[in-house]
């Protein structure tokens, strides 16, 4: 199981997950000049909750996409 702390670089995520990008753009974070910094230092400076922002980077990595469960 994949889990996505605030530590963690944003490129870094990106590249491993890259499903991450729509949660990053979906909360304005700058995930491009931003995206060399951790998570939890880019999305505080973009006044983005950091609690709700990696809840939502780990649903999007445990989702049914990301295990397989993709439905017809």
């Amino acid at each position: 199981m994949a889990t996505i702390t605030g530590d963690m670089v944003i490129n870094e995520v990106i590249r491993r997950y890259p499903a991450t990008i729509k949660i990053f753009n979906d909360y304005r974070v700058d995930s491009c000049c931003g995206g060399g910094a951790p998570i939890e230092v880019t999305a505080r400076r973009d006044g983005v909750d950091v609690d709700g922002l990696v809840r939502a980077l780990n649903a999007a990595v445990e989702g049914p996409q990301a295990r397989g469960e993709v439905k017809k």
